[in-house]
């Protein structure tokens, strides 16, 4: 069963995906990779988090990723989603029940994906704690009312995360 389980923020989930980072550069073609960021609730500090490492990663190619990343990430740990319904994006989870627990997902798209905004929401959130207090407040219910449905869970904080995403970008540019 992949529970959906939400914990307190860990100051150690920087160094992790850092380390995860240098890891996953060291396996993969240099030239390929233009851009990782720490993505997802994990990358703002104090939020409270389902302890999954999200990494975003900026290929030159995702036509290229395709044909290489596949096997080098498998020797990490990864599994591939080959039956991904959005082609704009490879994504690799690693740790998957009932052989563990995810510990990291890698979003792998071009650098002109428009999840690459999705920065907007990590970043909003790391200047204003009220509604990274919010957004804790609201993952936490959906973890208890949608437990072991990830695609409800997900789903069900959309309208949200859209809401904030609508606050980062009247904000003027720094």
């Amino acid at each position: 069963m992949d529970e959906i389980v939400i914990t307190e923020y860990d100051p150690n989930w920087v160094l992790l995906f850092e380390q995860e980072s240098a890891q996953v550069q060291a396996v993969l073609d240099g030239d390929l990779i233009t851009h990782i960021e720490h993505f997802g609730s994990t990358a703002v500090p104090g939020l409270a988090a389902k302890p999954i490492i999200d990494l975003l990663i900026a290929v030159r190619s995702l036509a290229e990723a395709k044909q290489v990343a596949v096997s080098q990430l498998e020797r990490l740990g990864y599994a591939y989603w080959f039956g991904n319904p959005d082609p704009q994006r490879m994504f690799f989870v690693k740790g998957l029940p009932p052989n563990g627990s995810r510990t990291h997902h890698i979003h792998m798209v071009e650098p002109e994906s428009v999840l690459w905004k999705r920065l907007l929401f990590r970043d909003y959130l790391r200047t204003h704690l009220d509604e990274a207090a919010r957004y804790a407040r609201l993952k936490y219910h959906l973890a208890q009312r949608f437990p072991n449905d990830r695609e409800a869970y997900t789903t069900s904080k959309a309208e949200y995360i859209e809401s904030v995403m609508q606050k980062a970008r009247q904000l003027p540019a720094s």
